[in-house]
């Protein structure tokens, strides 16, 4: 007979394992902008560096012109890409069991209990912590956490984000927008102008996150006319309204500031994570100095922004 220790090492890995988008799945049911970003492949996975590095076109070209028949031409250097760095951010839940638990569980059956019972909630706190981390501003368990939209999309518009300090860089500064006392009748206006700052051409919004208190004031100033819920949105649980082309997420509970409604455009938003600790289960490990089991499951990543300007959040 297997010992239960094996037994619940390899009832908790096979688990994980065998299903390995388990944990993500778990943290796309409790934040809208994560799964937001894993249906847009916005999820990028490397395998190392000192730091994480994302380009940034942060200027046009300044050699363009209108020209004359032979007139010279601008051949200059111009500088137009830059980047913004980021610390990796680490971050481990451990499935753990004495071995006097497991020795009062001798049967499998009690043993099978037990590992899903531990793995389910392994996996359920990761799923909490990750989702906070990914609203917050970076400064939680002595600035050890991920930096969250409360870092890249700040109440002033500006800040230190991946290295680049916004007030000497206008160019990386956010858009935000003071609602003062925000009411049914003011609500839409509010958006609608940080909406127009979001946008540039075709660059807008597809998402707009909101706590609890802002996201009831708008779903209450729509009562006289059609809702649009968006469909994909429902599927995956979130109440969903819209607002121009974006979908409008009911994000409370996940971890947002109150009184905060983040626009977003994704194509400048990436969780980038490393490949081998992508929420992944590492070999069980045996204390020396205990009578216990722990089987870790990491995290090795950070969320990143390559355009703030883009970004936007109204507050009150």
């Amino acid at each position: 007979m297997a010992s239960p220790n094996s037994t619940f090492t390899e009832m908790v890995t096979t688990t994980l394992r065998n299903h390995p988008d388990a944990v993500y799945d778990n943290v796309t049911n409790h934040n809208a902008l994560f799964a937001r970003l894993r249906a847009r492949g916005k999820i990028k996975r490397l395998g190392g560096g000192y730091e994480i590095v994302r380009p940034l076109d942060y200027a046009e070209n300044s050699t363009f012109q209108w020209y004359d028949g032979y007139e010279t031409l601008n051949v200059g250097q111009s500088d137009v890409l830059s980047a913004a760095k980021y610390d990796w951010k680490q971050a481990a839940v451990n499935v753990v069991a004495s071995g006097r638990e497991l020795r009062m569980n001798m049967g499998r059956e009690q043993i099978i209990d037990l590992a899903e019972a531990r793995t389910t909630n392994a996996m359920r706190t990761m799923a909490n912590k990750v989702s906070e981390g990914i609203y917050s501003d970076g400064t939680g368990s002595g600035s050890k956490e991920i930096g969250g939209l409360d870092l890249l999309i700040q109440t002033d518009g500006l800040g230190t984000v991946g290295g680049i300090n916004a007030s000497a860089n206008s160019f990386w500064a956010n858009q935000f927008k003071d609602g003062g006392t925000i009411t049914t009748t003011n609500i839409k206006g509010s958006m609608n102008e940080l909406w127009l700052d979001c946008v540039r051409g075709a660059d807008k919004p597809d998402l707009i996150c909101s706590s609890n208190e802002i996201f009831n004031t708008y779903w209450n100033s729509l009562q006289d006319l059609q809702r649009y819920a968006s469909a994909d949105e429902g599927v995956a649980g979130f109440t969903s309204l819209k607002f121009v082309t974006a979908d409008v997420i009911h994000d409370g509970g996940s971890g947002i500031t109150a009184n905060r409604m983040f626009f977003l455009n994704t194509d400048y938003l990436e969780l980038v994570v490393h490949r081998d600790a992508d929420m992944s289960v590492q070999e069980d490990k045996v204390s020396f100095n205990q009578d216990a089991t722990a089987i870790p499951i990491l995290f090795m990543g950070n969320l990143c922004v390559s355009n703030r300007a883009r970004q936007g959040v109204l507050f009150t």
